[in-house]
């Protein structure tokens, strides 16, 4: 009798085993990667295709068991299948490795748009003089802006604004603003075109005196239209003849 008894408890305990060795069990773990964004990673059993996704620090639940395959999808990430071990499902500290995508461009076009302005767009004449900005507030300040307008007398109305700028001296100064940013300009362009060094080794400017050399250049008008035609060899050579000139008020001037 007791042997009957002991041989109906083996067959219980086997049949529930097996019964839950069918049913599975969880599987506990964690996606790890070198990117912050975790969550909603996609975690299917390929064998139940029971899925799920990860959370906001990358930790996932999923029922499955040993032998069975789990596969991590995602946009940022490739893809990555796993196949389950009976240590997984005990081991606290199960992870599973993500590498991120990498999205490389095929071919970059450099184009150069360097000739559109607004005269190639036809918004302005060719024509057209274009103004700097200190230019442009003088031709403002000193604009008549006669318009013809109904009512008025033959030939339009005239603004009084010139003729109060001019009394009141702001055309005068808007004035010297053009001049001095003319001097800025040129000054700017014969430093571009020539080195320290070439005034100093080859004009044999002191390095001191440099400076003043080139405000004493731009003072000079042949020598300001010979700059802006950019005709290096002509600036080069009247440059020679400046600097002569120049370092005889300073031998004047040191004596």
């Amino acid at each position: 009798m007791t042997t009957k008894i002991l041989c109906f408890l083996i067959v219980v305990l086997s049949q529930n085993g097996w019964s839950q060795n069918q049913d599975g069990t969880i599987v506990n773990g964690r996606i790890v990667s070198g990117a912050s964004d975790l969550e909603g990673v996609y975690v299917v059993n390929a064998q139940t295709e029971v899925m799920t996704t990860t959370d906001a620090s990358g930790t996932f639940s999923i029922p499955a068991k040993p032998g069975e395959m789990l596969v991590f999808s995602s946009i940022q990430f490739k893809e990555n299948r796993v196949l389950l071990t009976p240590e997984n499902f005990s081991d606290i500290n199960f992870t599973v490795k993500l590498n991120m995508v990498m999205h490389q461009l095929q071919e970059v076009v450099v184009r150069n748009y360097s000739g559109i302005n607004a005269v190639s767009l036809g918004i302005i004449p060719g024509d057209q003089k274009s103004y700097t900005e200190a230019e442009r507030k003088l031709h403002t300040a000193t604009a008549l802006n006669a318009t013809a307008t109904a009512g008025t007398m033959a030939g339009g109305s005239i603004s009084a604004d010139p003729l109060l700028n001019f009394f009141s001296g702001r055309t005068a100064m808007l004035k010297k603003e053009v001049a001095v940013e003319k001097k800025e300009f040129f000054m700017k362009l014969l430093e571009r075109m020539f080195t320290l060094d070439h005034f100093v080794d080859r004009l044999k400017i002191p390095a001191e005196y440099v400076k003043g050399f080139e405000y004493y250049a731009v003072e000079n008008d042949k020598f300001t239209v010979i700059l802006n035609s950019k005709n290096k060899t002509s600036t080069e050579f009247l440059l020679g003849e400046l600097a002569v000139k120049y370092k005889e008020i300073i031998a004047s001037e040191n004596k």
